[in-house]
């Protein structure tokens, strides 16, 4: 066991979590509470006060489910199956419409753990760290799956089927183009990475996955009013880091409102390279 974790409190939240109904061992749990440590803080080492109030924070109940559930062990399973498989459908369904039954049927599959890897069944719940409940980490996995589906479709859609593209309008040759191009991509990435996981992900499902304003409340919870509202917000916080990084890299004010013109003329990559896949993990809080 890691010297971060007090043994008292593993065997406290062991027995809050109820694990041994589905038969997991102290030490299996232990394991469970340091990776999820491990992924909050991660090559950090918190003090013993951090590393308790996080540990004391964390869903140890649905911990210790999903970590039954990745080790094969039926009673666990049949009961995510009893809770969970009926929110899981309808969750998809709400947010990938037609093709919800097949998003849930894979991410189902994912869940069970159809490959094995070193003796161990490769299941989806090894990545969940208790740090949400298990139904809103399962609601931010749909989400990103559509948000992925609708990426893939986009990148093997026909050439045939698209119109035509627009005449490019005509510009003036920029000698420094390439150079505020480049900065304003990296700047927009900076500005997007450092934005909160959900926020990410809202602004991914909006841009790079075309999902309308009430799917993605469903998906997070959230009415389709807040939607809107936090999304103008990343906006503007994501236009001020954008500013404020170009800046820093040395840009004068002229420059920088140069990088916006070019944006606004000829976006010059696609949204999906700009906003990142958000793993599973992050967007589970």
């Amino acid at each position: 066991m890691s010297s971060d974790i007090d043994a008292a409190l593993v065997a406290r939240l062991w027995r809050e979590s109820g694990a041994a109904r589905w038969a997991l061992a102290e030490s299996d749990f232990a394991r469970a509470l340091e990776r999820s440590l491990a992924h909050r803080f991660g090559s950090a080492s918190p003090d013993g006060t951090a590393s308790h109030e996080y540990l004391r924070s964390l869903h140890a109940g649905d911990l210790a489910l999903a970590w039954a559930c990745a080790a094969g062990n039926g009673p666990a399973w049949e009961h995510f199956v009893r809770e969970f498989r009926p929110v899981l459908y309808r969750l998809a369904a709400a947010v990938g419409g037609g093709r919800g039954r097949d998003i849930a049927d894979t991410l189902y599959a994912d869940l069970f753990g159809l490959e094995e890897r070193d003796g161990e069944r490769r299941s989806l719940f090894r990545y969940y760290h208790g740090r949400s409940s298990l139904g809103g980490w399962l609601r931010s996995l749909i989400a990103q799956r559509v948000v992925d589906r609708a990426r893939a479709e986009k990148r093997t859609e026909p050439i045939g089927d698209r119109d035509p593209p627009a005449p490019s309008p005509p510009h003036i040759d920029d000698p420094d183009r390439q150079r505020y191009l480049v900065a304003l991509r990296d700047a927009l990435r900076g500005a997007v990475a450092a934005l909160d996981a959900r926020d990410r992900l809202r602004l991914a499902m909006y841009y790079a996955g075309g999902v309308k304003l009430a799917p993605i409340g469903r998906a997070l919870g959230e009415s389709e009013a807040t939607v809107s509202r936090k999304l103008d917000r990343s906006r503007r916080n994501v236009r001020a880091a954008v500013e404020q990084r170009l800046r820093t890299a040395g840009l004068a004010d002229a420059e920088v409102a140069r990088c916006f013109e070019l944006a606004v003329d000829e976006w010059p990559f696609a949204m999906s390279d700009v906003l990142p896949h958000a793993p599973p993990p992050a967007g589970a809080r």
